[in-house]
């Protein structure tokens, strides 16, 4: 298959709101040469990353808007924008092969609009985007509610954030300490000619120079190292593991926390790791056998604990809370595009809900870790405050001292929120409750 097509009906599918790109694109993917994947997948998630762009000069060029029954046209359009804006296809190449795809939809009357609309586009983008360009929604390439959101909860931050969420991420490694220090695997990456820096905040993270397929990394296969971004390897030792603790990884796939956890502190009691599905448990359980880790996976809705839990108590619990994702949409760029703004108030239910049940299966004394990947404090700082307020017996820790000098992220009203950062960390949300009491009966 024409990479472009591919590219195109995996992006037709996240349009019509029936797919992400992470469920979408791997069918298309398996149509197209092997030499043509990584192409596709420039294609599919450049596309997405800069949709909000691309879609108002489309608008401009277009005498009308597409049916909704042509979402697949729209979004071969989409995809040749984004090769004469955004990459270095020659003109005559990503208009002749775009145009060419109208006839594999069986919608051949569409290869005279696309013809004409994108040779326009070659001769007017620069003209037309700068008409544009007064719109934050265009400039900053966010759709106008997460625009609006960004500016209002961080008015000095917020374009840093767009920025930073356009920006292609880096590859970021996890040192696996049961084999060997940071310093030891950056000795091995640089003898196998791979660059490579340690992380600012996360002890076991390393970011490398350029990405590239984890499977040369040396070890990769005997479990030295995992990919994980920054943001996420701080949760274990927020969580001041020790021996003997028995562990609750609430929301666990695809595991990565899971692994480093046990990573982290080989003598614990146990760990359970409780997901909604049984199938984003696969890649949890693949993940712990290449790692030579094991846990209790059990696929529940975490709100059931009459389900899931067998009574006994957890000294540490990490909630690693079901969110927007807002803080890694430059690794999900088609966020932009799946995200509504009407889903937030209902993922800030459902996180509330399940601070509710997971505190009922901490002991007093323990610790429960909230996270979420998110940068809106609807979802984070301001569920704290309603969950601290409805539970007597829930205390707040304080964890800058735990996230280095200085400490990442920025202090909230409660807990502390990181915002993406161009060449570092994910966005992503940390707060540490105590249970100092059990609930009154």
């Amino acid at each position: 298959m024409n990479p472009r097509l591919a590219a195109a009906k995996a992006l037709t599918a996240v349009l019509n709101g029936k797919a992400s790109l992470n469920s979408s694109l791997p069918i298309q993917l398996d149509k197209v040469e092997v030499r043509d994947r990584g192409f596709t997948q420039d294609l599919a998630f450049g596309t997405a990353r800069w949709q909000p762009r691309l879609s108002a000069l489309a608008a401009k060029l277009l005498q009308k808007p597409f049916k909704a029954a042509d979402a697949d046209v729209e979004a071969l359009l989409l995809v040749g924008l984004y090769q004469l804006l955004y990459t270095r296809v020659p003109a005559h190449a990503a208009i002749g092969e775009t145009v060419g795809c109208a006839d594999k939809l069986k919608k051949p009357w569409a290869k005279a609009l696309l013809n004409a609309v994108l040779r326009r586009a070659q001769r007017e983008s620069e003209a037309l985007l700068a008409e544009l360009e007064h719109d934050p929604v265009v400039r900053t390439a966010h759709p106008r509610w997460l625009q609006k959101s960004l500016k209002a909860f961080w008015p000095e931050q917020w374009e840093a954030i767009c920025a930073a969420n356009n920006a292609h991420p880096p590859m970021i490694l996890r040192v696996n300490r049961r084999h060997q220090s940071r310093d030891a695997y950056l000795k091995l990456l640089s003898e196998a000619g791979v660059a490579a820096k340690p992380c600012v905040y996360s002890q076991d993270g390393i970011v490398l120079d350029e990405a590239g397929d984890v499977r040369s990394l040396p070890g990769f296969a005997e479990g030295w190292v995992s990919v994980q971004d920054e943001a996420a390897q701080l949760a274990a030792d927020l969580l001041e593991l020790a021996p003997g603790q028995r562990v609750l990884d609430a929301c666990c796939a695809p595991g990565g926390k899971t692994c480093h956890i046990l990573e982290v502190e080989p003598a614990l009691a146990g760990v359970v790791a409780v997901d909604l599905e049984a199938k984003r448990l696969v890649r949890v359980r693949e993940n712990l056998d290449r790692l030579g880790l094991d846990a209790q996976l059990i696929a529940a809705d975490g709100r059931n604990t009459q389900v899931w839990w067998d009574g006994k108590p957890f000294q540490r619990i990490l909630l690693d809370a079901p969110c927007s994702a807002t803080g890694v949409i430059r690794r999900h760029p088609d966020i932009k595009l799946t995200r509504q703004p009407e889903d937030i108030a209902a993922l800030a239910q459902l996180q509330g809900e399940l601070l509710d049940a997971m505190w009922q299966a901490l002991e007093v004394g323990g610790i429960l870790l909230y996270a979420t990947c998110s940068t809106l404090p609807t979802e984070n700082t301001e569920v704290i405050e309603a969950f601290l307020a409805r539970t007597p017996g829930a205390r707040e820790l304080d964890i800058g001292g735990q996230l280095g000098q200085p400490a990442a992220g920025l202090k909230q009203p409660h807990g502390r929120q990181l915002l993406a950062q161009e060449g570092g960390h994910d966005g992503f949300y940390y707060a540490k409750l105590i249970k100092i009491a059990a609930a009154r009966g």
